[in-house]
């Protein structure tokens, strides 16, 4: 028998012993209700691999909208409903902020950053990132120009792109240009390679996290890496991200001008100059390093992946996509550049937009949330150390908040006179004191980007719209869309 055999087994044995340990701990505590597991294994086995979260919405039918299940020996709770996770996220929000060390984020991060990040670290770098992406215009107008900006190279690009294509790569440089100038200060070329090579990997990294074999590193990280090369592969990428933030951290601090910031990195590099003295800062270069990896990854891939999945639905939809059309020609025509202000005026395409993130569903079980201490909820003990997962599936697909929960219904979001109205159980970046970061951002892009989009072409599918599969290609982490190809046609004016 060889070392990592030896080493395999004596974990088996290991965890055996706290299976037994934790069994005779949970008959003391009373924890939500759960089907029962099996030893080191839990309910792994009972999980749906592609889509976990249908086998958590499944058991709740049995076990209540409050949930426990082992996924191996990590004990974990499944808040279900739109009722119980707000209860949760927003009125027992201090007890529920904790942030899961998910293996795999921790390995990529060494814990650093603001993703997986508790207590004061999490508290100085949530604080700093937001004020300082105000201060550089998430949300306001000059966000607004820096997007429309983007959409006009955009929209360059798909007009001298002749025949089918994968909107895929257009879709990520546009969508991480506007991340990369609010946290390195410049736009990169849809045809740099270094750049698209980080796109590519940004893109093959997110879809393993979000693949069955990314899932099991997360519940046994302990297991030997040559068991899978994708585990090396993905962390050999993730350092070649990193690498490419140190050397833009680098030029930065030999060019910068203290009074005068250029971006996120710039004010970072100034905050960990200003507190080198405080022992409890949480401004260092790992700090910086990691958040801007986070912002990297989360402010590429999750909204160009929402896109992407709009245009396959406009595509499936042709009915829709013209509605939309005759709005925004008749709102804003087929020459200016839309404006965040015309959203107003074009509720039927806010509502389209709506929907889209409702069905595409792009964090089904949210970020995992961490019992950092003991939690009393609705009558039952979470214990320290617990995994707690809000099923954003369920309410964004809960019957008594939406009247077609499985199919596509821009109505959901309209009024009976077509005015657009809000829905409280749209919840696509979470709630509370845990939400999305980058939410007003994203929002303002989705919108624009759509609108420009549907404004200067129609999309149709070259098989027809019957071939069209909105299902997703995994998810899990994330709700990865499938790829396709399209046929944009230039509307005349």
């Amino acid at each position: 028998m060889d070392v990592s055999s030896t080493l395999v087994l004596a974990g088996l044995v290991l965890l055996t012993c706290l299976w037994l340990f934790t069994a005779k701990f949970r008959s003391k505590v009373r924890l939500p209700p759960g089907p029962p597991g099996l030893p080191i294994l839990g309910n792994l086995l009972q999980l749906d691999k592609r889509a976990p979260y249908q086998t958590l919405l499944k058991l709740s039918a049995s076990y209540g909208p409050v949930l426990t299940i082992y996924l191996g020996t990590q004990r974990m709770v499944a808040l279900v409903g739109y009722d119980v996770i707000k209860e949760a996220l927003v009125d027992h929000a201090d007890d529920f902020t904790g942030r899961a060390p998910v293996p795999l984020l921790v390995r990529a991060t060494k814990g650093y950053g603001l993703a997986i990040s508790n207590g004061e670290r999490w508290k100085q770098l949530r604080r700093f990132t937001l004020s300082t992406l105000r201060d550089f215009g998430m949300g306001r107008k000059g966000m607004e120009e820096w997007i429309k900006e983007e959409s006009r190279h955009l929209v360059d690009r798909i007009n001298n792109t002749k025949g089918p294509f994968d909107p895929t790569f257009f879709l990520s440089c546009t969508v991480s240009n506007v991340i990369c100038c609010l946290v390195f200060g410049e736009r990169f070329s849809y045809d740099d390679d270094h750049f698209l090579s980080l796109l590519k990997i940004i893109s093959q990294t997110l879809r393993y996290f979000s693949s069955p074999m990314g899932q099991l590193y997360n519940v046994f990280p302990w297991l030997p890496d040559r068991l899978s090369s994708q585990h090396c592969a993905t962390f050999d990428n993730i350092e070649k991200i990193q690498k490419f933030i140190k050397e833009k951290v680098q030029e930065h601090q030999e060019t910068m001008d203290p009074n005068s910031p250029r971006d996120y990195i710039d004010c970072f590099l100034t905050r960990i100059k200003q507190e080198q003295d405080n022992a409890t800062t949480e401004f260092n270069h790992e700090n910086l390093v990691s958040t801007v990896l986070n912002l990297f990854l989360a402010g590429t891939e999750t909204t160009s992946s929402t896109i992407r999945f709009a245009l396959n639905v406009l595509m499936k939809y042709p009915n829709i996509q013209e509605h939309m059309q005759q709005e925004i020609g008749t709102v804003i025509g087929q020459e200016r550049c839309p404006n965040l202000e015309d959203r107003k005026s074009l509720p039927f395409t806010d509502a389209v937009i709506h929907e889209v993130q409702r069905l595409v569903n792009i964090a089904p079980m949210s970020a995992p949330h961490y019992a950092v201490q003991d939690i009393s909820f609705r009558g039952y003990d979470i214990p320290k150390g617990t995994v707690i997962i809000p099923l954003l599936h369920s309410v964004l697909r809960e019957e008594k908040h939406w009247d077609t929960p499985w199919s596509f219904n821009p109505q959901h979001f309209l009024d009976h006179k077509g005015n657009f109205k809000k829905n409280p159980a749209f919840l696509p970046f979470s709630a509370g004191k845990r939400a999305c970061v980058g939410e007003s951002l994203a929002r303002m892009e989705i919108f624009l980007f759509m609108v420009s989009l549907v404004q200067k072409f129609t999309f149709t599918c070259p098989l027809g719209p019957e071939h069209i599969d909105l299902s997703p290609d995994l998810s899990s982490f994330l709700s990865v869309p499938r790829t396709y190809q399209t046929v944009a046609t230039p509307r005349l004016n």
